[in-house]
């Protein structure tokens, strides 16, 4: 559960001279802190700070308790000078809740008070807006990280965007502790999938380990039929196993897969990028040649793995598994004209939280473009949203490519892959055309819902762009 803050702000001059103004406004922050634990947060709720002195106060108290992000709801006028020891000390990303208590002042019930005192105590519990450019300006001056978040609380879209950014910052932490393994080397020749796995660090925190094949060899060769029984009945509990499946096949397919869970539970790995082709006939063919099953079991378990050694990719699909969507290795290979789609698909991994139906364990005759044959899976997306999202490498670093389109129904070809038809709202001429001049490698991971807000979001946190193009 992702530690987050939150601290009021306000004037502590009013509190003696507006009864129950102060108790009114903790109580819209109680209110605020609620309904953030709800979406999944751990709440550190610090009071209003209303004076340099509980400004740094509140500071000791989230510094103390490590919160990833700091939510600063202004509960009224507040002074610029108390709010900005606070973010200095604390060098976290900040979001201003600018947040009424109702989308209007009842006018007649105020100005029927009759008591000019009376009526400035209501009119400061609605004066959330007046701090927010004097906040803006000085963080603006001081080059902090900020973003503005305005509604009332009865207000459902705001209370969306909050939640967008509370998972966002679970995405950026998720990232930040993530280990991923890279089993092999690139596919020869795919320089688009080629990257700098020391600027992956540097902008997502990701830990990389570097795995060899002869330890994936050792497990495979030391598991013990009983790992063998219990992995093949995973295999029919998990997937729908194909009658044309031979024993060998699903046998070879299994030790593979218990060696993989050997290796990823080894080096604690979150995430993992594979390929390995060797000279002909090589001992390690065995292995890659049998690594389908083992690697979308991984994925279904939050463990994404892509194929081609495409790192980019496996860094999408860990995005995409932590904010809960998906995340499955595709690629576009063709348009449908007459029906206005374009079709994505890969040999595997899949991911079973998005696939229409159960997901099917098949035999390949060849890979294509690969040597050997094996196990492949073949899987169509659940009809509806859906987000789809590639980790780009560009002349000035590292961005985000996104698009949201709608799987829908039609016919997919049924060679052993994870085919799916996309509907985009510019069009399957104009997305293909958009998608490919931004500068993704020809992978991407395709994930359920509409969740391009979310990635902006992490975009902005990491600091990096997002361009979506749909």
């Amino acid at each position: 559960m992702i530690k987050i803050g939150l601290i009021g702000v306000g004037l502590d001059t009013y509190w003696h001279q507006f009864e129950g103004l102060k108790q009114r406004l903790e109580g819209y922050q109680n209110e605020i802190c609620q309904k953030m634990k709800l979406m999944d947060a751990d709440v550190v709720n610090v009071s209003i700070v209303d004076s340099q002195e509980t400004a740094r106060e509140a500071a000791e108290v989230l510094l103390k308790n490590k919160v990833e992000m700091l939510f600063v709801f202004i509960s009224t006028y507040a002074l610029s000078s108390t709010i900005l020891p606070v973010v200095q000390l604390c060098k976290l990303p900040v979001v201003l809740l600018n947040i009424q208590p109702t989308a209007t002042i009842d006018f007649n019930y105020v100005n029927g008070l009759n008591d000019r005192g009376k009526m400035t105590g209501e009119w400061l519990g609605y004066c959330q807006a007046c701090s927010v450019p004097e906040f803006a300006s000085v963080f603006n001056r001081s080059d902090i990280q900020y973003y503005i978040v305005t509604g009332h609380l009865s207000d459902l879209t705001m209370w969306e965007e909050i939640k967008d950014w509370i998972d966002a910052i679970k995405v950026v932490k998720g990232m930040r502790e993530n280990r991923m393994g890279i089993l092999g080397h690139y596919y020869t020749g795919m320089l688009d999938v080629y990257t700098d796995v020391t600027l992956q660090s540097v902008t997502f925190g990701t830990y990389i380990e570097q795995i060899e094949m002869c330890e994936l060899e050792y497990y495979y060769e030391h598991s013990t039929d009983d790992e063998l029984r219990s992995k093949i009945q995973e295999f029919y509990e998990k997937f729908d196993v194909n009658p044309h499946c031979s024993e060998f096949e699903l046998e070879r397919a299994a030790r593979t897969s218990i060696a993989l869970d050997k290796v990823v539970e080894n080096h604690k790995l979150g995430s993992m990028a594979y390929y390995y082709e060797g000279f002909s006939g090589n001992s390690y063919e065995n292995l890659v040649t049998s690594v389908i099953a083992g690697n979308t079991l991984l994925t279904g378990r939050g463990i994404p793995v892509a194929g081609e050694c495409e790192v980019k990719n496996v860094q999408a699909m860990k995005i995409m598994s932590l904010f809960n969507a998906g995340g499955s290795f595709s690629e576009p290979y063709t348009i449908d004209f007459e029906q206005d789609v374009v079709l994505w698909g890969h040999d595997g991994p899949a991911h079973f939280a998005i696939s229409e139906n159960k997901v099917q364990l098949v035999p390949l005759p060849v890979y294509h473009g690969k040597p050997g044959k094996g196990l492949s899976i073949q899987m169509s997306v659940k009809l509806g949203d859906v987000t789809l999202l590639s980790v780009c490498e560009g002349k000035n670093g590292i961005f985000l490519l996104v698009a949201e389109g709608e799987s829908v129904s039609g016919n997919t070809l049924q060679i052993g892959n994870t085919n799916s038809r996309y509907r985009f709202s510019c069009g399957a001429k104009e997305f293909i055309n958009r998608w490919s001049k931004a500068g993704p490698s020809h992978h991407c991971a395709i994930g359920v819902g509409h969740i391009a807000k979310k990635i902006v979001k992490l975009g902005k946190l990491l600091n990096i762009p997002t361009v979506q193009i749909c």
